[in-house]
């Protein structure tokens, strides 16, 4: 009787654990079983592993093999375990040394050639390898550039199961050729799935072309200043107004406003396209913010995450650490809009299917894009709008009033006049200059919030901002009215709070003053008050 154990990983959203593949031979008809909960593309793994173990110049045992996936509590799915089960019938066999693969993780799909092919999740299943205290894991060849980002594991990449095995056996490593005859690499299929990328409302600009920039904004100043303290605080923003206005141009502009992401926040978002497969070849690290802008038919599975079996994430959690983008925000049904309220305040969320319940990050700054009216020219003096008042009423209650008071800033966005549009009234800031002073309000904000779990300012609960960072002594009286009147809710005094910081930080005030107040009541419940946009600048 021959037994040898290698290990894999199985993913639970994007969260690993670490599975223990066991393979056991004994005397008898020859024979198959894999058990452990798998799913049907893990059942298939016999036929692969079989094919891909003679096709490399090993023999099969002709025993009774049993293949045990442990713990078996635990679904599995998808070909990642191939690998793994390879070398532990390998193992049984004694074709290679059981001590060298028993504490190895192995993660890959094998072709029936016996080519180790690439699959989605690499990143995740070696940061779960890694925090189990696996020190070696063997990947596919091209992800072993995303199995290195995790500090303190050894990666071996391998491009067929030949390779491997000569490797553990101490043999002269075969060269595998690669095909250069100019078609794109089919061993890169695995990692992008069908559909997705842009077609999944997930852009995010590579290579050569025309970057967005806010100096292309005509105009718009009040817009533009809510957008710059959107991205210093992390705050959300509504943008209301006609079409043709800007709303869509400045929201794609918020991205490249944003700081770069830190190493922590970059394995997160990185972690999350690679099981989304998403994660382009050739660029392992997400080092920029993410940008996702579903269309307003998306469901509410697709937002919040679902699918058949173990849920997959959607679209809150593909904008993890970047911009969630909602144009036409009343066209969204409203079970798919009132999904978001969860993910908006705990910066998670959670999806319960019968498969299981999975965990999701999803921290992200919302921008909604709405119209006045389903015609749009509502506002528009002598457009023509045969809108009744009670298709206007029921239109702006779409987005309801819970939702609402979870968006920070409500900025009504104007028409552009004939000077803005022509350049008579001179190019706004670029985007540098904004993002420079983003970046030092953001500096600010850490410093201030430093031994904390908070790095932003719209993560800071309220109790701490009327208990250990209070504002300036009377700052706060207008604000108070508002509440007494009913104007504000306190989860609205709290984001007003928030908001007010921002502002002080990116004027370079200690604490928010009445000024500061003033302005972020306006940007609040876009009543207008006064108080100068340019209260928010030094």
């Amino acid at each position: 009787m021959g037994y040898a154990r290698s290990c894999s990983v199985a993913l639970v959203g994007v969260e690993g654990v670490v599975v223990e593949v066991q393979a056991d031979l004994e005397p008898g008809v020859a024979a198959f079983t894999l058990v452990g909960l798998p799913d049907k593309s893990l059942v298939e793994s016999r036929d692969r592993v079989r094919a891909a173990v003679v096709n490399s110049g090993a023999e099969w045992p002709q025993k009774k093999l049993t293949v045990g996936l442990s713990p078996a509590s635990v679904p599995k799915s998808g070909s990642g375990f191939d690998l793994a089960v390879a070398c532990a019938v390998l193992g049984a066999a004694e074709r290679i040394d059981p001590a060298s693969i028993a504490d190895v993780v192995m993660i890959g799909e094998l072709g029936l050639d016996g080519r180790v092919r690439p699959v989605r999740g690499v990143l995740p299943a070696v940061l779960a390898a890694a925090e189990a205290g696996y020190e070696h894991v063997v990947v596919p060849e091209q992800t072993a550039g995303e199995a290195a980002l995790v500090p303190g594991v050894s990666v071996l990449g391998v491009r067929s199961l030949r390779q491997l095995i000569a490797v553990l056996c101490d043999e002269p490593v075969p060269d595998e050729p690669r095909d250069d005859r100019g078609r794109p690499d089919a061993m890169l299929a695995g990692l992008m799935v069908p559909g997705t990328g842009l077609g999944a409302g997930l852009a995010a600009p590579r290579g050569e072309g025309h970057t967005p920039d806010l100096a292309d904004v005509a105009g718009q100043p009040r817009p533009r200043k809510a957008l710059e303290v959107a991205a210093a605080g992390g705050h959300h923003l509504l943008l209301s107004g006609p079409p043709g206005a800007g709303k869509t141009m400045l929201a794609e502009r918020l991205p490249a406003v944003l700081p770069p992401l830190t190493r922590q926040e970059s394995l997160e978002v990185t972690a999350v396209h690679s099981v989304a497969g998403i994660l382009p070849p050739g660029e392992p690290l997400v080092s920029r913010a993410p940008y996702c802008a579903p269309h307003h038919s998306a469901t509410m599975q697709s937002l919040v995450g679902g699918g058949n079996g173990m849920p997959r994430p959607g679209a809150v959690s593909l904008a993890h650490r970047g911009v969630l983008f909602l144009d036409e925000a009343p066209e969204f049904s409203g079970k798919a809009l009132d999904a978001l309220r969860q993910p908006l305040e705990s910066g998670h969320v959670v999806v319960a299917r019968a498969a299981g319940v999975v965990r999701l990050p999803a921290r992200f700054l919302m921008v909604l894009a709405a119209n006045p009216c389903p015609c749009g020219r509502h506002t528009l003096t002598g457009a023509g709008c045969e809108c009744p008042p009670s298709t206007v009423r029921r239109y702006q209650a779409r987005l309801s009033g819970p939702l609402r008071d979870r968006v920070d800033l409500r900025v009504e966005v104007e028409p552009v006049d004939r000077a803005d549009l022509l350049g008579q009234g001179g190019r706004g800031e670029p985007t540098a200059v904004v993002a420079a002073r983003v970046r030092e309000a953001r500096a600010r904000a850490a410093e201030r919030l430093a031994g904390t779990p908070w790095t932003t300012n719209s993560e800071v609960p309220g109790h701490e901002l009327r208990t250990r960072l209070p504002a300036a002594p009377g700052a706060l009286a207008a604000a108070e009215r508002d509440l007494e009147r009913g104007l504000l809710t306190a989860r609205g005094l709290d984001r007003v709070l928030r908001v007010a910081w921002t502002v002080a930080d990116l004027r370079g005030a200690p604490r928010p003053e009445a000024r500061d107040i003033a302005v972020a009541l306006e940007l609040r419940t876009g009543i207008q008050r006064g108080a100068p946009m340019e209260a928010g600048t030094r």
